[in-house]
């Protein structure tokens, strides 16, 4: 059987269940530099940052890490404060299409 192992997602952000950067939304656009991939970061952190090269929302990132958003924003916020991520300029109003885009990627999870 080829079947991914269980992690708990406790597992992968030390227990916590609360982001230590606030303000962190399922829209917001996370980047990560270049340099941040010589970072030693290990697991979910390194693949974050691996897709972050181009900019790239909360919920993308749990869908194609398949892990629960809650557990994304916790380990971006551990980015964001190692200075491995930074946050795109948000727009002050979400378009329709950028709406749409995340409302069908939480349905995909």
């Amino acid at each position: 059987m080829d079947e991914d192992p269980v992690i708990r997602p406790f597992m992968l952000t030390g227990g916590r269940t609360e982001p230590l950067h606030d303000g962190i939304r399922i829209e917001t656009l996370l980047h990560a530099a270049p340099a941040a991939l010589s970072a030693p970061l290990r697991f979910e952190s390194r693949r974050i940052v691996e897709l972050a090269q181009a900019p790239m929302s909360v919920a993308d990132l749990s869908v194609a890490l398949r892990a629960p958003l809650g557990v994304v924003r916790v380990i971006v916020a551990d980015l964001i404060t190692q200075g491995y991520l930074s946050v795109e300029d948000q727009p002050g109003e979400l378009s329709t299409s950028l709406i749409e885009r995340i409302r069908d990627r939480v349905r995909a999870l």
